[in-house]
């Protein structure tokens, strides 16, 4: 899998409705009596803090997580990395979308896909987290 960075969104914020209730995935009827407020989603995924960055998805070494090739993710270089968090890291100057593995002393960065091996770092390797996901976003118009 790789990524594209694509550094922090530009432009205002723009308010978004949302509605009381739950929309089910059937046959819903919104009304418009339902609006409870608008939001928007820059400040709902905090987009416009300097800690926060979007980066693109290629491959499909995450789909067991969810992330799937095109996706777009939210990343939070503010936060300390921990075990089981999604990771945007560089092993050896390779930028890699993983789960964060921490077993006894070790570092493992495994895919959501069986398909794939666990990368184990070893002495040596080099690697840098840059951050942990937050969201992923994906276009169901592809």
């Amino acid at each position: 899998m790789s990524i594209t960075f694509l550094g922090t969104p530009i432009g205002g914020p723009t308010q978004l409705p949302v509605y009381s209730f739950r929309v089910p995935a059937g046959f819903p009827s919104p009304a418009a009596d339902h609006l409870e407020r608008h939001i928007s989603l820059d400040e709902l995924f905090d987009l416009r803090a300097p800690h926060m960055y979007l980066v693109q998805v290629e491959g499909d070494s995450m789909q067991g997580a969810g992330i799937f090739s095109g996706d777009l993710l939210i990343v939070d270089r503010s936060r300390d990395a921990e075990h089981g968090d999604i990771v945007i890291a560089a092993i050896n100057t390779e930028p890699v979308c993983k789960r964060l593995y921490r077993r006894n002393g070790s570092v493992i960065l495994q895919s959501e896909n069986p398909s794939y091996p666990p990368r184990h770092v070893m002495e040596g390797d080099d690697l840098v987290i840059w951050g942990v996901v937050r969201y992923s976003v994906r276009d169901h118009a592809q």
